[in-house]
Parts: C-alpha cells; sequence; structure tokens
C-alpha cells in the first residue's frame, strides 16, 4: 500500500473582485477586457433584484452572489468563491513598499 503525500498550493497571484450590489459593471468591464477563457453574464433573478452573476467557468455554468469574489485565474479563466474560502486561500499581494507601510500604519483598505 503505498503511502499518501503532502503537497502545498504554489504562490500564485490572481486578480479578484468582491462582488457587490452595486459593482456588477465594473466586473463586467475588468472581465471583458482580460481576453477571458470563461465569460461572466449578470444574472436578474424572477425577483428582479440583481443580485448575482453567472460565471461560465471551465467546468460549467455557476452562480455567484452578492459577497462572493470572482476570480480570474493563471491561464484567464474566471470561476466564483465564497468569501470564507477565498480568505482561508489568499492575502493580498503587497510590493516590498506597501507592505512596509502596511507593518508601520495598518492596512487602509480593509
Amino acid at each position: 500500500m503505498s503511502k499518501s503525500l503532502k503537497f502545498r498550493k504554489k504562490p500564485v497571484v490572481i486578480e479578484a473582485f468582491q462582488l457587490t450590489e452595486t459593482n456588477r459593471g465594473e466586473i463586467l468591464q475588468w472581465a471583458k477586457s482580460n481576453a477571458p477563457l470563461g465569460t461572466l453574464i449578470r444574472a436578474v433573478p424572477k425577483s428582479g433584484h440583481a443580485h448575482q452573476m453567472l460565471v461560465h467557468t471551465l467546468e460549467g455554468t455557476m452562480t455567484a452572489n452578492v459577497g462572493d469574489y470572482i476570480i480570474r485565474g493563471v491561464q484567464g479563466e474566471f470561476y466564483p468563491c465564497k468569501p470564507d474560502i477565498f480568505e482561508q486561500t489568499y492575502e493580498r499581494d503587497l510590493s516590498p513598499e506597501q507592505q512596509t507601510l502596511v507593518d508601520l500604519y495598518g492596512d487602509t483598505n480593509e
């Protein structure tokens, strides 16, 4: 019987937006400017409230809700990610100068 091995995720820089009730247009513009392998589409539920986006991923169409992150992966693909998973998996990518400022004054973008 073979023994399981441990693996660490390679450090990869991704781009992401957190979906809010007011930034869907901005996310769509960002997605179009990146020549995606997937696409994003506004989704309007039957109630008429625009709290979702459809994300055509490499694995099929997924729904992103307000609060979810829309991630552009390393190959230009898009996919949604729940906020708790996003925060466990990713941290902000800062230049050394930015990190020094955060260390001195805290993160002013939170």
